[in-house]
Order: C-alpha cells, then sequence, then structure tokens
C-alpha cells in the first residue's frame, strides 16, 4: 500500500517571506519583514530622517524643515514602529551632513517619500546614508534601497537565524539539552540563490525531524504576483505547489 505523503500547510512552516530583489536598482522589495527584524540585522545604526511618518517624539532640524530620531532614541523609536502605518526614513551620519544639505537634496528627499523611489541616487554622500527604507501596512510592503547589495543577503540570513535560534533556546529548555552548535544560513549562500527572487519569491522557513534535526527553506518562484496581499490570500494553494528550489540549513 502506497501512503500519499502529506502536504504542508502554511501552518507546518515556522516563517513566510515574500522578497522581490532588483539586483540593478539595487533595491529589495519585501513582504513578512518587520521594521524590529531589520533593525537587528544592522543594528547600531546612527540617526533616522523621518520622510514620511506618525510618530510624535522626533526631534526637529530646522535647516530642512525635517523631523528626525537621534542615535540614542532609535530603540525606542523601533519598539514603538508597530503602531505606525506607513513609514519612511533614511540613515544618516551625523547632523553637520544634515545641515549641509542643499534645496535640491532636500527635494529629492521629498520625492522619495512621496514617490517611494529616487530622482537619480537614493544614497546622498552628505549624509553617508546605508538605507532608504519605506514600509507601508497596506499591502504588508517594505522597500529597501542598499548601498551594498549584499546587505539584502545578511538581511534575510539574519532574520532566518534568528528564527532558528529562537525555536531552539524553546527546544532546549523543554528537553534540557542545550544543543554545541545550532543550524545557521550564511549571507554568501543567499547569492546562489539571488536568480529565484529576481522575479519574485516566497522564501518558506520550517524545522526537519528526522532523521536528524536541520532547518530548510523551500523557494518558490511567484512571477505572475503583482500585488502582494494576493500572496497572503493565495498562500495555502502556492504551498501545493512544488517549490522551485530547496535549501537546507545544518
Amino acid at each position: 500500500m502506497i501512503v500519499a505523503k502529506k502536504l504542508k500547510s502554511a501552518d507546518d512552516f515556522m516563517y513566510h517571506m515574500y522578497v522581490h530583489l532588483n539586483s540593478v536598482d539595487k533595491f529589495a522589495i519585501f513582504s513578512g519583514l518587520k521594521l524590529t527584524q531589520f533593525m537587528a540585522a544592522f543594528e547600531p545604526l546612527h540617526h533616522l530622517l523621518l520622510l514620511k511618518h506618525t510618530y510624535e517624539d522626533s526631534s526637529f532640524n530646522m535647516h530642512t524643515q525635517f523631523e528626525y530620531i537621534p542615535e540614542d532614541e532609535v530603540t525606542r523609536f523601533v519598539k514603538k514602529s508597530a503602531e505606525l502605518k506607513e513609514l519612511c526614513w533614511i540613515d544618516f551620519l551625523d547632523e553637520k551632513g544634515l545641515d549641509q544639505l542643499t534645496p535640491v537634496e532636500q527635494g529629492e528627499l521629498l520625492y522619495i517619500s512621496h514617490k517611494k523611489e529616487p530622482i537619480t541616487s537614493p544614497f546622498f554622500n552628505k549624509l553617508q546614508n546605508r538605507f532608504v527604507y519605506y514600509s507601508s501596512d497596506v499591502g504588508k510592503m517594505t522597500k529597501v534601497y542598499f548601498r551594498h547589495l549584499s546587505d539584502a543577503d545578511l538581511l534575510i540570513a539574519n532574520v532566518m537565524n534568528s528564527l532558528i535560534e529562537e525555536r531552539e533556546r524553546t527546544t532546549s529548555f523543554w528537553r534540557r539539552k542545550v544543543k554545541s552548535r545550532v543550524p545557521a544560513i550564511s549571507p554568501e549562500s543567499l547569492r546562489n540563490y539571488r536568480p529565484y527572487v529576481s522575479d519574485g519569491a516566497l522564501l518558506s522557513l520550517y524545522r526537519i525531524e528526522k532523521p536528524k534535526v536541520a532547518y530548510a527553506i523551500e523557494i518558490r518562484n511567484l512571477a505572475d504576483y503583482s500585488f502582494l496581499d494576493e500572496v497572503w490570500d493565495d498562500l495555502e494553494a502556492i504551498l501545493k505547489n512544488k517549490h522551485d528550489e530547496l535549501m537546507y540549513i545544518v
């Protein structure tokens, strides 16, 4: 008697993340990513210049008329970020650089806040910014411009590894057994899978119990999806399709 292999449902996975990476323009669109996860991968960042927000406890820069988060307030800001429905910020090194921005450069920042894309480059020499970050609760979308595209790999790896570490800590607590080494994925290994996310893909993390404990990420190309909310509406149907690639994390 042949027993059919049980298909996994959405709840059988630890985590799902949508990623669409544009290597030419050096940005990525994510869904399922929280600001807390992003900041954990790159902390500590310096100051954050707020281009679109509803945060009430920010500081004010007289030269640009923009509000910003000082370095020593970033942690507090991130903790309250879940309350924000829409957010756009750019990191900057120090306020001296902010005070040197020309009217044209300030206009370019306003354009980014409105269009979620730059007129020319999203990176400003006077600010020495590493990122441009935009997120919206509508469509559960996050768009990030990366000065160094390798930071996109670092971000994904950090999110996955943090989830694995949390799962292993919980398991070790109940079993009273601490592993000498926790499975982890390297940012370098993720670079091999960039072609899969160039048109948009779903990354689904799960735990394998046998023959030995390990983790895996199923990758499914979602080039046919134009709207992120449709991905989550169709999640169960998407997971019934065979994955395009499987990454083991041991």
